[in-house]
């Protein structure tokens, strides 16, 4: 492998991808193709009192209107459901009965000859329901959230809440310097380019070729042996190619067993392909409210830690990550204490999406880091080097490697660059060391030395806090220039972030006006802090 390490390589796929050669789940055809349709039901919880199908079968083109009353039969366990990843619970079964779980729940399948006819058709479907009750709304049910359960063993412990250190009340209580906050992220859905689609190609003997867009062959594979009562060697499940995944790919779909559905009642080939729309329906990155209490003392360290968490689920399944233990593998505390616990709402099952429980968690923790450097008159980046953990507190191991202070290095050096020097309020050079490091990393890139910024601190002046020791040489290269953008209150008033959780403030800080300063960035691997 040594010869690839540093080497630009072409990837594999690439010519196929740019040239359009790369066949997805829905470019394989087959003589005779029927195209299928999903008919979602228009109300949240309840059950179906009636299907009217009659306009549908009168368009032309049109073979049949699948539902729970005249479908093939299917497995009537719960086990059989159970995917390689399923979480705890009842998974949902497509087309099993009359009941409705969620809007968008799929109730019927139209199939036809051309997929204009069965879209056409699909409109045409008439369904009358007996509504229930619902509830969708995290806040609404947070007090009747359950805990998670406690893990049966060490897999499941990776995603239950880390346990406690040292007592975390009576420290956050001792705490010279508090700041408690919640921090809401609402629903983030996948949207991946490529449509969620399924080709199953009837051949002789009822064997099933099955071209899907998933994550894991292996899983559709026995998922639809499972459901269906086949044999193994009579089902071949193929993904060449996927178009973006980011985690929905991890469990079958709902498309795939509509599709062998529509396949084994019509011994036919046929495609079903959802609409963007429809792949709301198919699982997401949970919402969840965090709360998070921080207790430090006068020397910008961190005594306590408090974090729970309650995130979505959907009523008949408890999916759930390790959302609260990320402070345990970043910031040194001796006294700390997590909860997790999960709102069950009428909704599909909530599922991994990229970097899953760390782009959130990780947000809300970075943000209150922030603010208690606000409360503590303290430089956020500071902050984050005096608390630098070099070990997993949750196991007490050291880390092989870890290179988060160069990264933080590095974002303070392309700040610094990209507002300019003269654009800096002397105040934020709240140590000389800051100033040197910046210093020895401009003079390193060959760039030009700036005159001192009138008004910056000299080596005879103290920081506005209390400051570490000169820390050896290969550790004195920040250059940060520790800019907290703050509200009329002095509050931290600047943040931005990807994936949907994306917060833009102006604020001041002196007579200088900044606009994503001090910011914390959450992504797709987790957090990075500037």
């Amino acid at each position: 492998m040594t010869q690839y390490i540093g080497t630009a390589t072409s990837r594999i796929d690439g010519i196929a991808k740019v040239t359009g050669a790369a066949k997805y789940a829905a470019d394989y055809s087959a003589p005779g193709l029927l195209y299928a349709w999903v008919v979602n039901a228009t109300i949240t919880k309840g059950r179906i009192k009636r299907i009217d199908r009659s306009a549908a079968m009168r368009i032309k083109g049109v073979v049949e209107v699948l539902a729970h009353d005249n479908r093939p039969p299917m497995a009537d366990k719960d086990e059989a459901y159970k995917d390689d990843v399923a979480p705890d619970g009842s998974p949902f079964r497509p087309l099993y009965d009359d009941k409705v779980m969620f809007n968008g729940q799929p109730i019927a399948l139209v199939v036809a000859e051309t997929s204009e006819a069965a879209r056409y058709a699909a409109s045409l479907v008439k369904v009358e329901y007996q509504e229930e009750a619902h509830v969708t709304d995290l806040y609404k049910q947070r007090n009747a959230a359950h805990p998670v359960r406690t893990p049966a063993n060490p897999f499941e412990a990776l995603f239950a809440p880390p346990p406690p250190r040292g007592n975390a009340d009576k420290a956050l209580a001792a705490a010279a310097v508090r700041h408690e906050g919640e921090y809401y992220v609402p629903i983030e859905h996948h949207n991946p380019m490529e449509l969620y689609a399924s080709t199953v190609i009837h051949e002789a003997g009822g064997k099933l070729t099955i071209y899907d867009k998933t994550q894991g062959v292996q899983n559709v594979h026995n998922y639809v042996c499972h459901i269906f009562g086949m044999k193994p060697e009579d089902v071949r499940v193929m993904g060449p190619f996927m178009g973006g995944g980011f985690g929905s790919g991890l469990r079958p779909q709902f498309q795939v067993v509509l599709a062998v559905l529509a396949a084994r009642a019509l011994k036919r080939s046929v495609r079903v392909m959802l609409t963007r729309p429809q792949m709301y329906q198919l699982g997401y990155r949970p919402a969840m409210i965090q709360n998070i209490a921080l207790g430090a003392n006068t020397g910008g360290t961190l005594d306590a830690m408090t974090h729970d968490a309650v995130t979505v689920t959907s009523q008949y399944e408890d999916f759930w990550r390790q959302e609260t233990g990320w402070s345990g593998l970043l910031y040194k505390c001796a006294n700390a204490k997590y909860a997790h616990k999960l709102a069950k709402l009428d909704l599909p099952t909530s599922c991994d999406m990229r970097a899953p429980s760390a782009a959130c968690a990780v947000y809300a923790l970075e943000a209150a880091m922030d603010e208690l450097a606000v409360a503590l008159k303290l430089d956020p980046l500071e902050l984050r080097l005096r608390c630098y953990s070099d070990i997993d507190q949750h196991q007490n191991k050291p880390y092989s490697s870890k290179a988060l202070r160069e990264c933080y290095r590095q974002g303070a050096d392309a700040f610094a660059a990209s507002v300019g020097l003269e654009q800096v309020n002397p105040a934020f050079f709240f140590t000389e060391r800051r100033w040197r490091g910046l210093v020895e990393t401009l003079t390193e890139s060959g760039q030009p030395i700036p005159p001192r910024p009138t008004g910056a601190p000299s080596p005879e002046q103290t920081a506005p806090t209390a400051s570490l020791a000169e820390p050896p040489l290969n550790e004195r290269k920040f250059g940060t220039v520790g800019a907290v953008a703050l509200d009329s209150q002095g509050r931290l008033a600047a943040g931005t972030s990807t994936g949907g959780m994306t917060a833009k403030r102006w604020g001041r800080v002196g007579d200088v006006p900044v606009i994503g300063a001090g910011t914390y960035a959450s992504n797709a691997d987790g957090c990075a802090v500037s």
